[in-house]
């Protein structure tokens, strides 16, 4: 037994009677959606056409929610409806971002993840969802899919039908017969916040402090949309446009003139300041790890105790963040006593707990003078100091609904900042403790390696991105769009250039060396925010 969906464009008429049945069988709350209708326009005036497509999770086979969930919140049932429990989610909205279909959302008033369950409460007492059993025009077929007997396998059969984002490998199970890419296909049109027919001017819930106010007279969207399109009008045409107008000075280009609102970014400064954070823990001890390693230089005791401190507090620092960053804080502990094992967020919160817990074990080790245990507990905390260090690489590229994050060369991003991160905070240290041999030019050599492996990172990121549109537009907002100057001038000029010339400037002189390294964690929480936020800003559908 295998549930899916069709919805048959050949009769959807656009009524939105399945978003408000589902909204009324679900006590949805206002400005979220389980199930919208997405409309788009082809053609020019007067020749056009309007699309209806029915958006909502697609029941995938190898569902991402469900592998990124880290308390096992999202489940596959045995008749394939990937369902969820409230009672478990901790708001974490990992699902979200791994959802290449955007059918997740915060629920305001639990502040628990939410989705189309295919109203498994009905299907489990023989009836049919609310929305299939409400459309007027039976435009929406529900069964088991392996019932050779059923409507949506006889269908399956006989029609043509497309899905959306194939390529994404989740083996989705909502089907469209007569499906138009210019709807299908997120990218095809310009995601707005203003429409004809309706208006964004806030988020809701969790997504209101993340979304920017937005309130657009009718001439400032034509004006937006015309810039889209590479087209401009004056003030007296802008001023006199209505709907008909808007779309007579248009090109035939698709354009959205419906849509669910906007949900902002998900993942804010919080997620860019725990990267932050973390990278300077593990870059703390894996610093002088290397140095002890290969003998490139000497630290004395009082060092090695305040980088261990160092290690201990920013680990803190990032427990604190990752627990601020969710919808239920009041449930973090479910991630350690209710694991989800394929989850990043898991194994990563595992890895830096024990971290910890090997940092703390290595400070009692040289204090008492055991140094026969010294060697073998360096090399286990070095292990989970990398492990913390590139686990967010791992976890990002479980969030497959952003593409850019799909990078093959994220985890030397995460391991490159965290040794300049350690490198920064260990010479900013070096300012009140006592260095050993040849320890600042170590500390300098490393940050100035780390800054060149740093560019070449960023250059390859940017340049051998996941080869889909989506990715493409990420890495344009970041060198043309939104981002330019927080990347040129704050990532690479501020966060690069400038603590590169200081290193290079500051010969023995320490305070030079620290504000080199001050200036290189600011343009890191730089990079972060930007390689965490733009992704995000790409639409979903």
């Amino acid at each position: 037994m295998k549930y899916g969906f069709i919805i048959d464009n050949r009769k959807c008429i656009g009524c939105h009677a399945c978003t408000t049945a589902c909204k009324a069988e679900h006590e949805v709350p206002v400005g979220v959606n389980r199930t919208w209708v997405k409309q788009v326009e082809k053609g020019e005036f007067p020749n056009t056409r309007r699309l209806f497509s029915v958006m909502r999770c697609n029941h995938c086979t190898d569902a991402p929610c469900v592998e990124i969930c880290p308390v096992e919140a999202l489940f596959i049932r045995d008749d394939g409806i990937v369902d969820f429990d409230n009672n478990r989610c901790i708001g974490c909205k990992s699902c979200m971002q791994a959802c290449p279909y955007d059918a997740l959302y915060i629920n305001p008033e639990n502040h628990t993840a939410a989705k189309c369950n295919y109203c498994a409460h009905r299907v489990d007492i023989g009836l049919e969802p609310a929305c299939v059993n409400v459309c007027p025009e039976h435009a929406i077929i529900s069964g088991d899919m392996e019932d050779p007997d059923s409507e949506i396998a006889v269908l399956l059969s006989r029609e043509q039908v497309s899905v959306r984002k194939a390529a994404k490998g989740t083996s989705p199970n909502l089907f469209y017969i007569d499906g138009d890419e210019a709807s299908l296909n997120p990218v095809a049109t310009e995601k707005q916040d203003s429409y004809f027919w309706n208006a964004q001017v806030r988020g809701v819930g969790h997504f209101a402090k993340n979304t920017e106010k937005l309130a657009y007279s009718n001439g400032d969207m034509v004006q937006a949309l015309l810039e889209a399109n590479g087209q401009s009008a004056s003030e007296t045409e802008l001023a006199s446009s209505g709907p008909v107008k808007s779309i007579d000075l248009l090109t035939g280009k698709p354009r959205r003139v419906y849509d669910a609102p906007d949900k902002g970014i998900l993942w804010g400064w919080e997620v860019s300041g725990y990267v932050l954070t973390k990278a300077i823990s593990a870059g703390a001890f894996l610093v002088p790890f290397l140095a002890w390693l290969f003998g490139w230089a000497e630290f004395t005791m009082e060092t090695f105790y305040w980088a261990l401190g160092a290690g201990l507090v920013f680990l803190s620092a990032t427990g604190l963040l990752l627990i601020k960053d969710l919808d239920r804080p009041d449930r973090f502990l479910n991630v350690l006593l209710r694991p989800q094992w394929n989850s990043w967020l898991v194994r990563g919160g595992y890895s830096f707990t024990i971290y910890g817990g090997f940092l703390t074990l290595a400070g009692v080790v040289a204090y008492f003078e055991l140094d026969a245990a010294q060697p073998i507990l360096w090399w286990i905390t070095a292990v989970f100091a990398l492990l913390t260090a590139v686990y967010t690489a791992f976890l990002f590229a479980q969030a497959k609904g952003r593409d850019f994050w799909q990078s093959p060369s994220m985890a030397l991003h995460m391991l490159v900042h965290s040794l300049m991160a350690g490198a920064a905070a260990l010479t900013i240290i070096a300012l009140w403790t006592e260095s050993g041999t040849n320890w600042l030019p170590f500390l300098k050599n490393v940050m100035f390696v780390g800054i060149g492996v740093n560019l070449a990172t960023i250059l390859v990121e940017l340049t051998t991105t996941h080869p889909t549109i989506e990715a493409k537009k990420t890495v344009h907002m970041i060198l043309h769009g939104r981002y330019r100057n927080l990347f040129w001038w704050g990532a690479i000029a501020f966060g690069n250039v400038l603590p590169l010339a200081f290193l290079i400037l500051a010969g023995n002189d320490p305070m030079v060396a620290a504000l080199a390294g001050l200036v290189l964690l600011i343009g890191i929480y730089f990079t972060e925010k930007i390689w965490v936020e733009a992704p995000q800003r790409i639409p979903l559908v």
